[in-house]
């Protein structure tokens, strides 16, 4: 068992290594997010239109 002391010493010096981001590293990143999100929602509303499609002429339904 480790000693109480011993173990917020050892989390101030595992948290001083931490890097934060910048600013500009924060939006580049956010920037991205939104890019891929927006790609793979047009992706999945593309396939969710073609198998629409495909269910409907199997089935008959597109008369």
């Amino acid at each position: 068992m480790i000693n109480p002391i011993d173990f917020v010493q050892q989390v101030k010096r595992e948290i001083s290594k931490v890097v934060w981001p910048t600013r500009k590293e924060v939006t580049i990143t956010t920037v991205m997010v939104f890019i891929l999100v927006m790609l793979a929602a047009g992706f999945f509303l593309l396939a969710d239109q073609v198998l629409i499609r495909m269910v409907k002429f199997i089935l008959g339904l597109g008369a």
